[in-house]
């Protein structure tokens, strides 16, 4: 009898639930950074190895989105949401017994299967409100998604030097089996689950490929994001070997990059249904572009300090709030009844890209390696951005949709 209430449409998750779903897939992301130089020196292996985990985390997650979107439109956004949490956990646990680097690495990419909590909240909220409605509301859950990861890098700093790096990992275990139960006592099934084979999900992609407004806002989100993860590959590096910081300093200055995104998502959650999707973005895509040309300028002229290059970060995280929720909004809005094929795609473009940005960062960063190699690939990123949301706009106005 229970369960049936599970599958009542009319009994939509809370959005606590939505936030620690999307929490937990950002924090596995980030909570470690601070202990890479550490990790590898524990496995006695290159940082280049060892950042890896972020790169192959991000290009596994990337291909599971791409299934996990038409997956949840066929069967359902619960059942894939409950399964994704059992695996992650399972390779949870692989991580923490690995014994060596190869056999972390497998298990490491093995829990980009949570990716399904990031991609299927977004998804959810667009089940359950119109558009503009879903930008504003994604905006307030990423916004309390952003607090488990500003706090993530901080606390992950801390038990690398109180017990180790593998307290970080203990720590995503035990969140993951509180998220596994709230989630089977809350998560109700928000889609309207359709009689077709995945086959025929999978044959429906060219319907959204085909739209130049879902590649801009792809692109958009992919660009913006870009620049964080391109962040996330090489500021480890950077705090560690050029500013000599310790992993608990670095985690703290990862903080000031969350600060700015829980911001852009309150301003995004409050203004977006006022100002309208795409100005929002395109507001927010100007913010990081701007924040990361005076970062560079600074530098060039010889400032180089760890607060100037984290403090301006803050502009990369605040841009990023503002148009993250109304470019997902944007690709979702393509075709509703798509809404998790489009979330997964779009989202494998963007988490994609953001692996290849993360690992070209950690490439570019070598033995005396200044931080103004990152500087400039964050900010090519951003200007991409900002070209990919005119291109929307451009194309919304001939089509005489609203701005």
């Amino acid at each position: 009898m229970a369960d049936s209430t599970f599958l009542d449409r009319r009994s939509p998750p809370h959005i606590a639930t939505l936030i620690l779903l999307a929490g937990l897939s950002a924090l596995t992301m980030n909570i470690f950074l601070p202990s890479l130089p550490g990790m590898a020196a524990w496995f006695d292996v290159p940082y280049s190895l060892m950042q890896l985990s972020v790169a192959l985390y991000l290009a596994l997650s990337a291909v599971l989105q791409v299934l996990i979107g038409p997956i949840s439109d066929r069967y359902g956004r619960r059942k894939v949401i409950l399964g994704a949490l059992i695996l992650f956990l399972i390779a949870t646990v692989g991580t923490l017994l690995a014994p060596n680097a190869t056999v972390f690495l497998v298990f490491r990419m093995a829990q980009a299967v949570i990716a399904a909590g990031m991609v299927l909240s977004r998804a959810v909220v667009r089940d359950m409100v119109p558009d503009a409605q879903a930008a504003s509301m994604i905006g307030y859950v990423t916004m309390g998604m952003s607090i488990v990861p500003m706090i993530g890098p901080v606390l992950g700093g801390l038990l690398e030097e109180m017990i180790g790096w593998q307290a970080n990992f203990a720590l995503l275990f035990g969140l993951g089996l509180f998220t596994l139960w709230l989630t089977w006592a809350d998560l109700g099934e928000t889609a309207t689950i359709r009689p077709v084979t995945f086959g025929a999900q999978m044959r429906q992609y060219p319907q959204l490929l085909r739209s130049q407004r879902f590649w801009g806002y792809t692109l958009c989100a992919a660009f913006a994001s870009g620049s964080f993860f391109a962040y996330l590959g090489g500021a480890p590096y950077v705090g560690t070997e050029v500013f000599r910081l310790s992993a608990s300093e670095v985690g703290a200055l990862f903080a000031l990059t969350a600060i700015g995104y829980a911001a852009g998502n309150f301003v995004a959650g409050r203004y977006s249904v006022r100002i309208g999707m795409n100005r929002m973005v395109l507001i927010g895509a100007i913010i990081t572009a701007a924040g990361l040309v005076t970062l560079a300028l600074v530098t060039l002229v010889g400032v180089h300090s760890a607060i100037v290059f984290f403090g301006f970060t803050t502009f990369v995280g605040f841009g990023n709030g503002v148009t993250l929720p109304n470019a997902n909004a944007g690709l979702l809005s393509i075709k509703p009844e798509l809404a998790g094929t489009a979330s997964g795609l779009g989202g494998a473009i963007m988490i994609g890209g953001g692996a290849g940005l993360a690992a070209l960062a950690g490439g570019l960063l070598g033995p005396g390696a200044s931080e103004m190699p990152l500087v400039l690939l964050m900010l090519a990123s951003a200007i991409g951005s900002v070209l990919s949301i005119l291109w929307v706009m451009r194309r919304a106005k001939a089509l005489g949709l609203p701005m």
